[in-house]
């Protein structure tokens, strides 16, 4: 491949490295979700979830977007050869998060009870340490992903991850047994909600020793490397310098849109849970919360996790086109900009639209490989999620084309969207809930909803912005019909390994790679993907070298 093709496509390799890492960050999620689960319930699940959406909103506030507004910022100066100014940003960077981190770790402590009744808002207290924490990791991970690697942010969420996983059933088990006594579940309702609640601290717990883990990581990393960064601030023939005035107010007038976009795009979670949660049982008259919770712990904790899986993917390429772009755009080069932003957008639609078939397909056996239910639980996870499939695919393109917007400049675009979907989302849900039979379902469809809305909105945007004109048959039509074919196969195959092992959980596994190859397959044969595509994906040149060998291209 030439260098001009190399350097229009590295991004989406960057990209392919944050995305594996992200998957396997979010099979780490799931594989632990199902031993949690076994210890607190879907009670405790319901508890940790409904402040886990809290917390992610206060989290969005105060520090959430700071790896992406810190990694344009940064690729901006790096484009124009200015390393002091870069690490000034990096230095006042950390200056912002740590008091605005400190102030939202505070107003959690103090006002989760104004939030939220007694027994999730203990959970939700937990919580406040990793507010602080988050913030200065989110620099770091900005910092390195301004240079234009992944690397280390790849590897801080595998870290991650894993120190949650361990010490969030690890802390669940003590506090469940120093305060119960036992891990046994208690007869009576009062006995079920203390030992839910203590479980679900237990589990926020370790979501603040996962970013601890992550940050000691990149800490590492930065130091290891201060030499080398040090003497490339010495080599900055750049006349002026950014006084940290002008650093952190530009930080603040870069960071405000982000937070403001991914804020709203992540508020959804948190309207459909006061609204299921708490709107609903008081409109309604319900009294039985117990199951309310329940239900909406196999929702959050089972259905919507399944569906976020392969967001993981999505947000990695937006991750990575968003200080791409941010450089193209700023040299004035809108055809590099509609080149980046066609091959990003084809490239997630290969892989996100066979994800979403795949999850209709084999909902139910993907659901009790990764959890232990009872027949009525996962019947009702298995429909959430065949409801959530399509979601897939928009939320993917959504995000991806709200970091388009972002690098191009149009911040506040993003912003209106997600305000205008928020709004007919919101409306619709509370209407499916009150005046149908669908109960938690019209969450699923009102989610689904507001995901193809924002998708429209953004996709117009960015038309709009870039001049571009988006292929259809190529990105659209023929993975479509490549994972249609795939759907059914998988489908078959996992029905006909089922008879022959009796065995849900190998039958799956297999079916999973047989759609897998499957879909390589039709993509190549109906002519979805072409060579260089294929070569711009991590490890590309090894898929050309077997597409080849299988007769599947010249």
């Amino acid at each position: 491949m030439s260098d001009k093709n190399k350097r229009k496509s590295g991004f989406i390799v960057q990209a392919g490295i944050l995305a594996f890492a992200g998957i396997v960050s979010r099979i780490i999620g799931l594989l632990y979700r199902g031993p949690l689960h076994s210890v607190i319930g879907d009670l405790g699940m319901g508890y940790y979830q409904t402040a886990h959406a809290y917390y992610t909103i206060i989290l969005m506030i105060s520090s959430y977007s700071i790896p992406a507004a810190i990694s344009k910022v940064i690729a901006q100066k790096l484009g124009l050869r200015e390393y002091r100014n870069a690490h000034r940003v990096f230095r006042g960077a950390l200056a912002y998060v740590l008091a605005v981190g400190a102030a939202a770790s505070a107003v959690l402590l103090l006002l989760a009870g104004f939030f939220l009744k007694p027994e999730a808002a203990q959970v939700l207290r937990a919580f406040a340490p990793t507010i602080f924490l988050y913030g200065i990791l989110g620099v770091f991970r900005g910092y390195f992903q301004g240079h234009g690697s992944m690397v280390q942010t790849s590897v801080s969420q595998i870290l991650e991850q894993l120190a949650n996983a361990i010490v969030s059933i690890g802390a669940a088990c003590v506090l469940i047994q120093s305060a119960m006594g036992t891990m046994e579940v208690p007869g009576d309702e009062a006995g079920q909600i203390e030992r839910a609640v203590n479980g679900a601290v237990g589990s926020a717990l370790g979501a603040g020793a996962g970013v601890l883990a992550a940050l000691l990581f990149m800490g590492g990393i930065y130091a290891f490397n201060r030499r080398t960064i040090e003497a490339r601030i010495r080599s900055d023939r750049h006349v002026g310098t950014d006084s940290y005035r002008a650093v952190l107010r530009l930080i603040v007038l870069v960071v405000t849109p982000f937070i403001l976009s991914t804020a709203i795009y992540n508020l959804s979670g948190t309207v459909n849970n006061v609204v299921y949660t708490e709107v609903f049982p008081r409109v309604k008259k319900l009294e039985d919360t117990v199951q309310i919770f329940s239900s909406w712990g196999v929702y959050s904790g089972q259905a919507l996790t399944i569906a976020g899986i392969p967001a993981a993917f999505a947000a990695a390429l937006a991750a990575a086109i968003l200080p791409s772009l941010a450089q193209v755009a700023a040299a004035r080069d809108m055809d590099g900009v509609r080149r980046k932003i066609g091959l990003a957008v084809k490239v997630s639609m290969v892989i996100l639209i066979p994800c979403a078939v795949g999850l209709f397909a084999l909902a139910r056996p993907v659901t009790g490989l990764l959890f232990s239910n009872v027949t009525e639980a996962e019947d009702l996870a298995t429909k959430l999620l065949m409801a959530l499939s399509l979601s897939v695919v928009f939320y993917g393109l959504a995000s991806l084309n709200s970091s388009v917007l972002q690098g191009l400049g149009k911040v506040n675009l993003p912003i209106i969207n997600a305000a205008i979907a928020l709004g007919v989302q919101t409306v619709v849900g509370i209407a499916l809930l009150l005046f149908t039979k669908l109960d938690l379902y019209s969450i699923a469809v009102a989610e689904t909803l507001y995901a193809g809305l924002m998708c429209g909105l953004n996709q117009r945007a960015v038309c709009r912005a870039a001049g571009y004109r988006q292929e259809i048959k190529d990105t659209f039509v023929v993975p479509s019909i490549a994972a249609a074919c795939m759907g059914g196969v998988a489908w078959a195959c996992y029905e006909s390994l089922l008879m022959l092992t009796a065995s849900p959980r190998i039958s799956v596994i297999i079916a999973i790679g047989m759609a897998a190859c499957v879909y390589f397959a039709l993509l190549l044969l109906f002519r979805g993907i072409t060579e260089e595509e294929l070569r711009a994906l991590p490890k590309g040149y090894l898929l050309v070298r077997i597409a080849r060998k299988c007769r599947l291209m010249k």
